[in-house]
Formats: structure tokens, C-alpha cells, sequence
């Protein structure tokens, strides 16, 4: 096998019991780091060390993790303008704070007929907080119940100034925006 010490210094390829000797003779742990490799590569390290410097590293990524949440807004096909533009304005607050949004039609009776009623809350949904999130999942129909995911727009990042083959600097505008005047 072949043996590196904590520094990255070499030993070269060793028995494994020559290993474990001069290992122990230094007050460390043979790890083995490459089991797979031709030959396997172990390293002379304190282990004991080694397993507290990951778990830090582990939660280090971890309090960077973020989490979203998604949170529901509900409807009924006969859903009056006030409590849909009340139930808008929550949507809105969420997807600004970074959540999703689950919008959902529920059904009742005979009202499974007349599912273009709730298709059309769900469009008008989609048309006032276009400016501010994505449709992620089109509305779908599951059981008694229609639904869709919004969640917030990306942001892109300014693309600034290029610099053409000539040495010229031209100023880019975001494709979907048109160019200033």
C-alpha cells in the first residue's frame, strides 16, 4: 500500500505491517483513503482529529444550507374578488420572502363540472404575481383538487460590459428588456 503522511510528505509504497509501525511510532492512525486505487493509498494521520475537523466542516455547510418552504393558499370555483385579491396579497408576501406558493382549487359536488371556473382563478393567479415568480408546476388535477407551484423568480446576474475583438467596450442589455433610450 501506499503510505502519505499529514504533511502530503510520501513514504512510497509499504507492507501493511511496516505501515501500522511507523504510524504508531509517530502517535498516529493508518487510514486507509483510497481503497480502490492500484495500490491503495493510506495516510498516517489522528484520526480522532481528522473525524472532529469533518464533522465541523459538515456543519459549517450545513448552517449555509437554506431552506424553502412551501406554503398554500386555498380556493373555491365560486371564490369572491375580495378573499381571491386577500389571498393574492399573502401569496405575494411569501414568494417575496423566498417560499413557494401552492395554489389550490377544491372542489365540491357538482362543482367537478365546471373546472374552467377554477382553471380561470388559477390563470388570473398567474397573471398578477408574473412579475415577481415562476410557474413551476402547470395546474394539474389530483382527486377533487386543482393545483399549481409557484415559486420566486431567479434573479440573473448583470451581465455588465464586454469587450469586442477591436478593444471596444459595448455596454449588454438583458434579452427581455429592451434598450434604453
Amino acid at each position: 500500500m501506499r503510505v502519505i503522511t499529514d504533511e502530503g510528505e510520501q513514504f512510497g509504497v509499504m507492507d501493511t505491517r511496516d505501515a501500522i509501525r511507523t504510524a504508531r511510532e509517530r502517535g498516529m492512525d493508518l487510514v486507509e483513503v483510497a481503497p480502490n486505487a492500484e495500490p491503495p493509498v493510506c495516510k498516517i494521520i489522528d484520526f480522532g482529529k481528522f473525524q472532529y475537523e469533518a464533522k465541523k466542516k459538515a456543519n459549517e455547510a450545513k448552517k449555509k444550507q437554506v431552506f424553502v418552504t412551501v406554503k398554500e393558499v386555498k380556493f373555491r370555483p365560486g371564490t369572491d374578488e375580495h378573499d381571491y385579491s386577500y389571498r393574492m396579497k399573502h401569496a405575494r408576501e411569501w414568494l417575496q420572502e423566498g417560499d413557494k406558493v401552492k395554489a389550490t382549487i377544491w372542489f365540491r359536488g357538482r362543482e367537478m363540472t365546471h373546472r374552467e371556473l377554477g382553471a380561470r382563478i388559477l390563470e388570473k393567479l398567474e397573471k398578477d404575481l408574473a412579475d415577481i415568480s415562476e410557474v413551476e408546476l402547470r395546474p394539474r388535477m389530483e382527486g377533487n383538487q386543482l393545483f399549481t407551484i409557484f415559486q420566486p423568480k431567479r434573479h440573473k446576474k448583470a451581465e455588465g460590459s464586454k469587450q469586442t475583438a477591436d478593444g471596444s467596450n459595448h455596454e449588454t442589455t438583458p434579452r427581455n428588456e429592451p434598450p434604453a433610450r
